[in-house]
């Protein structure tokens, strides 16, 4: 599984397209503004078909391009329900932003939720929620890749705004610590801004969570 990261949209949030040409399949993580652009060449390269869109929330950052991606692609989406009504009424994200955001309503096929497991690109993948900085905030974690796509609950040496409808810091926290911290040390974290890092490295030097006794 190759892992493209791609800063897109007007605050360069990351989506990231997984691929496996072996399979010809393809999935995106996340859509921010302008990024159908910049996965089409990709797909087209490595002879992929983009199967499925995962979001890990529902912030605008996260969703500007999604409406799009889905209508040229036809990927099946998956998102979890704690954020059904901004993925479905993105009008109310751009009254709190005070401006328009070319946000469409977007179909979520496929509902998920704590603990899930499924199989794409011919590998499992789990589902673990983690809200705080948005109820619906969930990850996407692939063992055998050692590979966690948290969204916007933990960065590379911070945490996702908790200020923010719906956030909370002591439900952030306490979500790291229960479906972050609990993976293992070597897993690489990729986070929806910043740079990537690591669970072990984070567990010993975030400044804004206490890491679970070892």
């Amino acid at each position: 599984m190759k892992i493209h990261v791609l800063p897109s949209g007007p605050i360069q949030t990351i989506g990231y397209l997984l691929t496996e040409p072996k399979l010809a399949e393809a999935v995106l993580v996340d859509a921010p503004g302008g990024i159908l652009d910049k996965i089409q060449p990709l797909l087209a390269k490595e002879g992929c078909q983009l199967k499925e869109l995962w979001l890990t929330h529902g912030h605008w950052d996260h969703t500007q391009n999604a409406a799009k991606v889905v209508r040229e692609t036809k990927a099946l989406v998956r998102g979890h329900a704690d954020d059904r009504m901004i993925f479905e009424n993105p009008e109310i994200m751009e009254e709190r932003m005070g401006r328009k955001l070319g946000l469409e309503p977007l179909h979520v096929d496929t509902w998920v939720g704590q603990g899930e497991k499924f199989t794409a690109l011919g590998r499992e993948f789990e589902v673990r929620h983690v809200p705080g900085h948005c109820p619906g905030n969930i990850l996407f974690y692939a063992a055998d890749a050692k590979a966690a796509f948290v969204g916007d609950a933990l960065f590379n040496g911070g945490v996702g705004r908790w200020d923010l409808p719906g956030g909370d810091l002591e439900v952030l926290t306490q979500s790291i610590r229960e479906q972050i911290y609990t993976l293992p040390d070597d897993t690489v974290v990729f986070p929806g801004h910043g740079s990537q890092t690591m669970v072990g490295t984070e567990k010993e030097s975030n400044p804004f969570v206490t890491a679970v006794a070892r």
